[in-house]
């Protein structure tokens, strides 16, 4: 274990000293990769040409955010980026006590805000803080975009969907009636929440649930970055939730070939940790690298719905 987690780091390093001069996140090109049918996972993504390690293969917004509860009045609450207490630039909402960390992000949260504003979330909120939940946040964010005409109800269904069994899907019951209460409560038309039922609801958490990513911002910028390759990954601070399309077409390997970071806001980089070669499928790790193999073969099979059986699983390593 301890052989194959330096190695990690290593690659790590290796990808950190060279993001700085590769190619920027605004490059114009095409990302060298497609998404095409695997043998036995679904959808993938592969190489459409040699890929070097550091390289960054491309970036990518998110189509969905939500801060974590905890850390609604320490960052944007549309990009998810840090926001100091002396910084000029951000625009709080007294009412509700968030933050924007610029007009631009202040004016791109119209999609969900002016809905989102008109309800009281106190018990909703309380409702997820309370069960440890994340997931419905996103949800009540994808349901006030959907309200404001900016989504379509089936925004999400080209994502893989979760098996859920009929306990789960009950679970769902009081999180689904506290996010429809509190609309209702807000005089929110019953025409704009046709798409409102517990089927939509259960079939959204489904598939946030296995293509949502916990932000982490890494730092400030790629020198940033790289001053901090030989920090832990426990240090890295969680902010937030985000759903993304592109990257939630990644497979998932227990010794993967390419990285997803996040360095200023939920804007996600995806960079090679190794050399790819063309036609190599490109594959991260949903969950932390450095856990035994029991301990990833548990969380992989709760969490995502499947045996991981890549090499390293297969050595028992």
């Amino acid at each position: 274990m301890s052989r194959w987690i330096s190695r990690f780091r290593k690659n790590q390093v290796v990808w950190l000293s060279t993001a700085i001069h590769h190619q920027k996140p605004s490059q114009a090109s095409p990302p060298p990769i497609r998404v095409s049918i695997t043998e036995s996972a679904g959808r993938g993504v592969f190489a459409t040409r040699r890929i070097e390690a550091g390289q960054l293969i491309h970036t990518a917004k998110p189509l969905l955010t939500h801060p974590s509860l905890s850390t609604l009045n320490t960052v944007c609450y549309f990009c998810l980026r840090n926001i100091t207490p002396n910084n000029n630039t951000s625009h709080h909402f007294q009412a509700h006590h968030l933050l924007f960390c610029s007009e631009h992000c202040k004016h791109n949260s119209k999609v969900f805000y002016d809905v989102e504003s008109r309800a009281d979330w106190s018990a909703f909120h309380d409702y997820c803080r309370s069960q440890g939940l994340k997931y419905p946040l996103l949800a009540k964010r994808l349901a006030c975009m959907i309200i404001s005409g900016a989504a379509s109800a089936d925004f999400v269904d080209i994502l893989q969907p979760a098996s859920l069994s009929n306990e789960t899907i009950s679970q769902m019951d009081e999180g689904f009636g506290l996010l429809r209460n509190a609309f209702v409560k807000a005089d929110i038309m019953d025409e704009q929440m046709t798409f409102l039922s517990k089927q939509w609801y259960a079939s959204v958490l489904s598939r946030i649930r296995i293509n949502a990513f916990r932000i982490e911002l890494a730092g400030g910028s790629y020198e940033d970055l790289l001053s901090m390759a030989a920090a832990s990954i426990e240090a890295e601070i969680a902010v937030g939730n985000a759903v993304y399309m592109l990257p939630s077409f990644y497979n998932h390997d227990c010794d993967p070939n390419v990285h997803i970071v996040w360095i200023e806001n939920a804007d996600a980089r995806l960079k090679a940790l190794r050399d790819v070669e063309e036609g190599e499928e490109l594959r991260i790790c949903y969950i932390d690298v450095s856990m035994s193999r029991d301990a990833r073969q548990t969380v992989l099979s709760q969490g995502f719905g499947f045996q991981c059986n890549c090499p390293r699983c297969l050595s028992g390593e």
